[in-house]
């Protein structure tokens, strides 16, 4: 195992400031400024601040693995949270942590650098999971579950020896939205990704800040910020995935009737077992005149 720690400098910002003109946390005023961008933000912020207080993901004093793979999602997750701490709002220590995946022509040298630019406390983690993967799987089969689990199984090891309570994953309200009609298409049930769940061996958090936030806001902040931006070269690049096909099937009818997503992740919220058909969660049997 070959992994990297790294505090920030005594240079570096620290992670909880006063209140100044600037009025956000310094990783933002790199950004191009102006309304529009003012108005993300806030937008961003405040649904951010939604699901974490909304399904309780705090325990203040707590130690957080922030995952950060080099996408727009992670580094816009990465930049909400630490707003939100430098505002006195999320008492909790974070810890970013990239797990290097030996990807052919990955750039080692971009999130480190990113990183320590910014001051953040941070954790390189090297696993050869692409070996694997290729190894086990044929070139027309789709790479993404598993190696979405070696990498899981990864942070949780991480988040174990680095003291983290929880893994924070960088999942928006896209992503939530295709997962439930994978699920409804092709596994034949109603689930989702829960905002805040708790893993196979109990002993890991794992929370999604973004759920209530729109991917395409996550493209607009990670625009304004310049995030330099790590291309997937393994699932990332594959085509014709079931995924892909909901994310275009989501994006026809927001198209064709604006809004709708919005509805959906409401719906999410707003389970009514009585009018389903899951006779373990209602009890029909029970129904009299």
């Amino acid at each position: 195992m070959e992994s990297l720690l790294k505090q920030p400098s005594e240079t570096a910002i620290p992670d909880a400031a006063p209140d100044t003109a600037e009025g956000c946390h310094p990783m933002f005023r790199q950004a191009q400024t102006g309304v529009e961008f003012n108005k993300l933000r806030k937008r961003l912020l405040r649904l951010t601040r939604e699901a974490v207080e909304g399904y309780a993901m705090v325990r203040p004093g707590a130690r957080w693995l922030v995952a950060l793979s080099g996408g727009k999602d992670s580094y816009g997750l990465l930049a909400l949270l630490l707003d939100l701490k430098w505002r006195g709002l999320l008492p909790v220590e974070l810890l970013a942590c990239n797990l290097d995946q030996g990807q052919p022509n990955f750039p080692k040298h971009i999130l480190p650098e990113f990183l320590e630019r910014h001051g953040v406390p941070h954790r390189i983690e090297y696993q050869d999971t692409y070996s694997v993967v290729t190894d086990k799987l044929p070139d027309t089969a789709t790479y993404c579950s598993l190696c979405s689990r070696l990498r899981r199984g990864h942070l949780y090891r991480v988040a174990r020896e680095e003291g983290c309570e929880a893994l924070v994953l960088g999942h928006h309200r896209e992503d939530i939205l295709e997962t439930f009609f994978l699920n409804l298409f092709h596994g034949g049930r109603l689930a989702a990704m829960p905002p805040k769940l708790i893993n196979d061996e109990g002993d890991v958090m794992v929370l999604r800040p973004l759920s209530f936030c729109a991917e395409a806001d996550l493209a607009r902040l990670a625009d304004h910020m310049a995030f330099p931006i790590i291309p997937c070269d393994l699932c990332g690049s594959q085509d014709g995935l079931q995924r892909n096909a909901m994310k275009s099937m989501l994006n026809d009818i927001e198209q064709r009737m604006p809004g709708r997503k919005d509805t959906m992740i409401r719906a999410l919220s707003n389970v009514r077992p009585s009018h389903l058909l899951d006779k373990s969660l209602f009890d029909f049997a029970g129904l009299a005149n």
